[in-house]
């Protein structure tokens, strides 16, 4: 048996009944109430607070250790390390194979007075570096469509595979609007970022936040990190940085915020990630009320057609 399965049992022994019932469809019911909590919409009554990541990409010095922490500690495969030619990138993205990825990008730009990541003499140059991995949505859409109940949401607020349940459907591979879920071709079945739920469960904290030597991947409750980087983001624009932003971090974007969010240096587009990422079952309830109002329409129209005639 996995680790991941044994822990997901271990969750489910701790949870409600209303957890249990709402292990398959609880991203679904945060669509349909609009919960900020989604251990609590998820059913569990009593639970820790939400975890999550920030990473603080302004002092990521690309050094990967998070790659190789969250492969060494999962016992995630070699993906291949193909080197693109465009740059020190050598995993390319995300992936089944890949659940921490360490993006690098150079720009033909200085950032004021504040010297970030690796600069060339002349200062026109500038590395952005940014390591990336599942945002745990608060609205799961993967969750969402999973029809085995093999992804389920923790006591923790985070999103978990279960491989042991997965029949490699695929279904949750393109509801993910950050295209993070991937399917393992030689295995057939979904793998992904699961925040080292066997790491948090015994209360250490997950193989990539503890191996980054700069602490740019800051792992704690959800709260506390949105406070910490909204004093950090404040710290960047007061030295000039004013291109500094938060990205995932708010409660009332289109996926109710991410249980992992990133302070960026430019737009979100130039590290590969969405600008405006909106959950992709946002319209399933009003999907099905226009069945259900369909199918009363069918009904009535067939029990309209044979009901008996008066002569």
């Amino acid at each position: 048996m996995s680790e991941t399965a044994s822990m997901s049992e271990t969750a489910a022994m701790g949870a409600t009944p209303a957890a249990r019932a709402a292990a398959e469809d609880g991203s679904l019911l945060n669509v349909l109430l609009g919960g900020g909590d989604p251990a609590a919409s998820s059913g569990y009554e009593q639970h820790p607070p939400r975890m999550g990541f920030f990473t603080d990409t302004s002092v990521c010095i690309g050094c990967k250790a998070c790659e190789v922490a969250c492969k060494e500690w999962n016992h995630v495969p070699e993906d291949g390390l193909d080197w693109s030619g465009h740059s020190h990138d050598n995993s390319g993205g995300l992936g089944a194979d890949t659940w921490r990825h360490v993006a690098f990008v150079e720009q033909r730009a200085s950032v004021g007075t504040h010297e970030v990541n690796f600069q060339r003499e002349d200062g026109e140059f500038r590395w952005l570096m940014a390591s990336d991995v599942c945002k745990h949505c608060t609205h799961a859409a993967c969750l969402d469509v999973c029809p085995t109940g093999a992804i389920f949401r923790t006591e923790f607020g985070t999103v978990v595979v279960q491989e042991d349940v997965c029949n490699g459907c695929g279904y949750c591979v393109p509801a993910c609007p950050y295209g993070v879920l991937d399917k393992r071709e030689d295995d057939g079945r979904i793998f992904k970022c699961t925040l080292c739920y066997d790491r948090i469960g015994v209360g250490q904290e997950p193989a990539c936040a503890k191996a980054c030597p700069t602490d740019s991947i800051q792992f704690g409750e959800l709260e506390e990190l949105r406070e910490r980087a909204a004093g950090r983001v404040e710290q960047l624009q007061r030295a000039g940085v004013v291109q500094a932003r938060l990205y995932g971090h708010d409660p009332h974007d289109g996926v109710g915020g991410d249980g992992a969010f990133f302070l960026l240096l430019d737009e979100p587009e130039v590290y590969g990630l969405p600008p405006d990422p909106v959950v992709t079952t946002r319209e399933l309830p009003a999907m099905w009320r226009n069945v259900a109002l369909a199918a009363s329409a069918l009904l009535a129209g067939a029990a309209a057609a044979f009901a008996p005639r008066r002569r």
